[in-house]
């Protein structure tokens, strides 16, 4: 389980600077540490809105194409899922599985 979230959390953080590289937002900015937020910002929005699509499309029962399109987008087609546990050492076998 550690491979998806993993690819979920770098993928919408490089698609946000990708976004912000080629749509130019951030580079009026003087200051590195605030483009690097403004890329934060668009990886945040981007992680946001393609998540909530996949989870409407889950709830509403959405076409298994838009499930499979918008995980990929966001790094892995389908969202982790993890057993509840308070056990730490089978938290630990479940990310590495």
């Amino acid at each position: 389980m550690l491979l998806p979230s993993l690819l979920r959390t770098v993928v919408p953080l490089v698609a946000g600077w990708i976004l912000v590289a080629l749509t130019g937002l951030g580079f009026s900015l003087e200051s590195d540490v605030a483009q690097t937020g403004v890329a934060f910002a668009v990886a945040g929005v981007y992680y946001l809105v393609f998540r909530l699509v996949e989870r409407a499309a889950e709830k509403f029962g959405g076409p298994v194409w838009l499930k499979g399109a918008v995980g990929a987008l966001l790094g892995y087609a389908q969202p982790p899922r993890y057993k509840s546990t308070d056990d730490v050492a089978e938290l630990l076998r479940q990310s590495r599985s």
